[in-house]
């Protein structure tokens, strides 16, 4: 389902509740705007992080994917230095986000602890999740990348 059809459905259930408050003019032409950089985003050929061109964009929307199964989407204004946050080796938990979160999921520690013995900082520095992380940091690393 495209997003454009997904929000014509989204206000029509909004009317159907016999909400009253119109869609703002600009911020719907703005939606419509949308759904032309979701084709360019999906129509990219995928690149492999190891060959990435010399001439990157700098402002974009990356998608990060694994054949067909995209994972992750971004917002970046420095897309090269962006992409070295998800992947090093040396990358923090608060840099490679989207591989902390492939990391928990492959340890199952998926619920975040707000004490210090579940922080993020502990469970970087467990042995167990923190060689899942740096396979995770390896995975991402391997990943085909889109951006618009």
């Amino acid at each position: 389902m495209t997003r454009a059809i997904r929000w014509r459905r989204l206000s029509s259930k909004r009317r159907d509740r016999g909400s009253q408050r119109p869609v703002d003019p600009a911020f719907k032409q703005f939606v419509e705007t949308l759904h032309p950089s979701f084709e360019r985003l999906m129509q990219m050929s995928a690149l492999k992080m190891s060959a990435l061109p010399s001439r990157l964009p700098e402002k974009c929307i990356y998608l990060l994917s694994e054949a067909e199964n995209h994972l992750y989407v971004g917002r970046t204004r420095r897309l090269r230095n962006r992409l070295r946050q998800h992947s090093v080796a040396g990358a923090q938990h608060n840099q490679a986000v989207f591989a902390f979160k492939l990391a928990r999921e492959v340890t199952g520690r998926l619920t975040a602890a707000y004490s210090s013995g579940g922080s993020r900082v502990a469970l970087s520095s467990d042995g167990v999740f923190g060689e899942a992380f740096t396979q995770a940091k390896a995975r991402v690393r391997n990943m085909d990348l889109r951006f618009v």
